[in-house]
């Protein structure tokens, strides 16, 4: 049983080769190098026979199954020589996808493992930008970055991407960051940081792909306007709810916020029905902060952290997507739909809490058209509905007999009552909202009321002193201007 030693070859300079690693190379028959292509090895003492695994980057279908290929081949080497050296780019521990396995796999050998650091592309690349590793720093690799839908970056702190090596990796990566970074933010593009070569081109990150890169390429991200993240928000509520913070908030409960989080809802659904984009950034804003305070009260009273509650709303989701993250297939939304409900019912069963009807889990204080919708959805995914459209509407048409046809109070309240639920069926059926759609004649409603109002102040009358008669021949000239002004 030998030794395997892993040198690391610094940022590329020769200079930069600590001495420690020169007099380990300098002293061996062989080096393997997990890449040739890095500028220090011109400069390695030429009677070392060098053996590079490059080949295998065209033969190999995968980064995984080349990186694989060089830790079965090194470890297959420590167990039959004496000695094995193994170069890398920069520091052993900084980026380099086969140190960690070797490692492990050495020790279960029993192997003997001794890393000879060197200096990372990090220093040289903040040397290069002028930037302070430990005002946040985050480092992260391309690749990984750009395989991701949304980088796991905190956006009030600076990052640092390493290994940007092509056009086509930059492409991917800049789709990711843009799910959190404005097109035009500005970055850097560090090319052979610590080098003769050493350039930093800075622009918007819209560009990265439209610039030449390298296996020498990282890419810089400063750090959002703050507050833009998460966690920066969470500071901000928790200072709220701390000693030194807001005598109101700290005198919160779940309880005491209900009516808040209830109407920030609310204010939610009107900016969306309305089209407004910006009251609707502001009122998310408004019920993020409910949510986030809600939380932050659980905290203080040690009920359960934020991590709690992403973790568990994160494995829920992941666990109803089978055909996501598992490997289901679906045809349609439908049989998403039917899969989430089956999944819903095992979880419940699991937990020991199945229930007894398919109607259980609908809030009590739901508003009634929000809560006959949800009723209706729940028995219409089991089978329990009309088979025809017409069934539908003749219903409707004989609920609407039966409340003609009532002469009690209670009795006229409860086929009333049956009205509006076959009313909410029929929307359904016609695939309409019902309280979108309830919504938006509220708005009609009222657009064309106020026009009404208007018209009478102008005759100088108030009115409840119009007959209704000419209540609506304004009504009736209201919705003429709408719909003039929509065929317009």
């Amino acid at each position: 049983m030998g030794e395997i030693v892993i040198i690391g070859l610094g940022p590329g300079d020769p200079r930069d080769l600590t001495r420690a690693a020169w007099e380990a190379i300098a002293g061996a028959e062989r080096l393997y190098l997990r890449t040739a292509h890095h500028p220090v090895v011109a400069a390695l003492p030429p009677e070392v026979e060098i053996e590079a695994f490059d080949a295998l980057y065209e033969t190999k279908a995968s980064f995984a199954e080349v990186y694989e290929a060089i830790v079965a081949r090194i470890l297959e080497l420590g167990e039959r020589e004496a000695q094995v050296l193994y170069a890398v780019p920069g520091h052993p521990w900084v980026g380099e996808a086969t140190v960690p396995p070797i490692v492990r796999g050495a020790r279960e050998r029993g192997l003997t493992v001794r890393l000879i650091g060197g200096l990372s592309f990090v220093e040289p690349t903040l040397a290069a930008l002028e930037v302070d590793a430990l005002d946040g720093l985050q480092i992260a690799d391309a690749l990984e970055i750009a395989a991701l839908h949304h980088p796991p970056f905190n956006p009030d702190l600076p990052a640092l991407i390493a290994q940007v090596y092509s056009r086509a990796v930059a492409s991917d990566l800049k789709l990711t960051l843009m799910n959190q970074y404005p097109d035009e933010h500005r970055v850097a593009l560090v090319g052979a940081a610590g080098t003769q070569a050493e350039q930093v081109r800075w622009m918007p990150l819209y560009a990265i792909d439209r610039e030449e890169v390298d296996h020498l390429t990282s890419l810089y991200l400063p750090p959002l306007p703050p507050v833009s993240s998460f966690e920066g928000f969470q500071e901000t509520v928790a200072h709220l709810r701390a000693p030194d913070g807001c005598p109101w908030d700290r005198k919160q409960t779940h309880r005491s916020l209900r009516k808040n989080l209830l109407e920030e809802s609310y204010e939610v659904l009107a900016a969306i029905d309305a089209d407004d984009i910006e009251g609707l950034r502001e009122e998310l804003g408004d019920l993020l902060l409910q949510i986030v305070l809600h939380t932050q009260i659980a905290i203080d009273e040690g009920e359960f952290r934020m991590g709690d509650l992403i973790a568990g709303i994160d494995a829920k989701i992941k666990r109803r997507h089978p055909h996501v993250w598992g490997t289901t297939e679906v045809e349609d939304a439908e049989q998403v739909t039917h899969n989430w409900e089956a999944i819903k019912r095992a979880e419940r069963a699991a937990k020991g809490k199945a229930r007894d009807s398919a109607l259980d889990g609908i809030p009590a204080a739901m508003p009634a058209l929000a809560q006959a919708d949800a009723y209706l959805s729940r028995v219409q995914h089991l089978g329990f509905r009309w088979p025809e459209y017409g069934d539908v509407v003749a219903k409707v048409r004989e609920e609407l007999e039966e409340v003609a046809a009532a002469q009690a109070d209670d009795e006229r309240q409860a086929e009333v009552g049956d009205l509006l639920l076959a009313m909410v069926n029929l929307a359904r059926s016609l695939g309409v909202e019902p309280e979108s759609a309830l919504r938006e004649a509220n708005r009609r409603f009222a657009r064309r009321f106020r026009h009404l109002e208007e018209a009478a102040r102008r005759r100088g009358v108030a009115v409840d002193a119009l007959s209704i008669e000419e209540m609506l021949r304004l009504w009736d000239e209201a919705k003429a201007q709408e719909e003039e002004s929509a065929a317009s």
